[in-house]
């Protein structure tokens, strides 16, 4: 049998500038109880010690494939590592990030197991100060068929994470999917179309990815690109759920957010919808409601 056909998961990993974080990250993948994966390594422009770490990585395990090229940003660099992907499964892994040891292997017996195309773990974001903080927990193997019922397990768009799920390669290459390049929130574009083009879904409980909250990291400082790129993402999905009949939860939809703050507390938060207004004490208690005409 030819080696690529053995291959399970490909697994990508998108760098640049991570020489703090990078061993973490590749020593999480490699001790993976899944051994029939590939590592592609996508070293996108970095100017620190990455690729001197990555090259000692791939000395002792030839499963790592590196791949550099110019910076292209996360995108560009998750689209360089599927094009060369051979794995019947796609899988991301930030830098910075980790994953635990079962993770691939629990995602990839579960979608074997039910036929999934598409298989999502938990996520737990871990700071610098230690404390920790689960953002998505799953205590059994559900199977989603319909979209609405597949945006609403993996609680879609407030966490559209592209790292938490393995997708079938040929579903993402049939449907030539990839991330939107020289964009933040690339995830959500990426995750609403695989979720919805996917015959189903599968949640998988223990397996769990640990997002680091990197606060030196680029994409964490607020920019207007960065709050024009969340609107624009966030009318993407908008436009697509509603041509294609997804109902999601109403706030969502909102168009704007608005946070009046006195010395730095927060006295009133303003939601607006395309009809209507909602004003919020403290940022908690509805005290007022105005409609919008059209």
């Amino acid at each position: 049998m030819d080696t690529k056909e053995k291959i399970k998961v490909s697994v990508i990993v998108p760098i640049y500038n991570v020489e703090k974080y990078l061993a973490r990250c590749l020593d999480s993948i490699i001790a993976q109880t899944l051994k029939d994966i590939e590592i592609i390594c996508v070293n996108d422009g970095s100017t620190d010690k990455s690729l001197a770490i990555l090259k000692e990585y791939a000395k002792k395990d030839n499963r790592i494939t590196i791949i550099c090229q110019e910076n292209k940003g996360l995108s560009g660099a998750r689209n360089t590592g599927m094009a060369v992907a051979t794995g019947k499964y796609l899988g991301f892994v930030d830098s910075d990030d980790w994953v635990n040891a079962e993770f691939y292997e629990r995602l990839y017996n579960a979608a074997e197991k039910h036929e999934a195309d598409i298989a999502c773990a938990g996520v737990e974001r871990n700071y610098k100060s230690g404390r920790k903080r689960i953002k998505l927990f799953f205590v059994n193997e559900q199977v989603a068929h319909s979209a609405k019922e597949k945006y609403d397990l993996t609680k879609m768009p407030g966490k559209c994470y592209a790292w938490n799920k393995i997708y079938k390669r040929d579903i993402i290459q049939s449907r030539c999917l990839k991330f939107k390049e020289g964009a933040y929130f690339e995830d959500l574009g990426f995750v609403m179309h695989a979720l919805y083009y996917s015959r189903n879904l599968v949640t998988v409980p223990g397996a769990k990815y640990h997002y680091w909250v990197n606060t030196e990291s680029i994409t964490r400082q607020p920019t207007d690109k960065k709050q024009l790129d969340a609107l624009a993402a966030r009318a993407d999905f908008i436009e697509f759920s509603r041509k294609h009949n997804i109902t999601c939860d109403e706030k969502y939809y909102v168009k704007s957010k608005t946070v009046y703050k006195f010395l730095g507390i927060p006295l009133m938060k303003v939601y607006e919808w395309e009809t209507i207004k909602k004003y919020y004490l403290f940022s908690l208690f509805p005290i007022f409601e105005k409609r919008i005409s059209l």
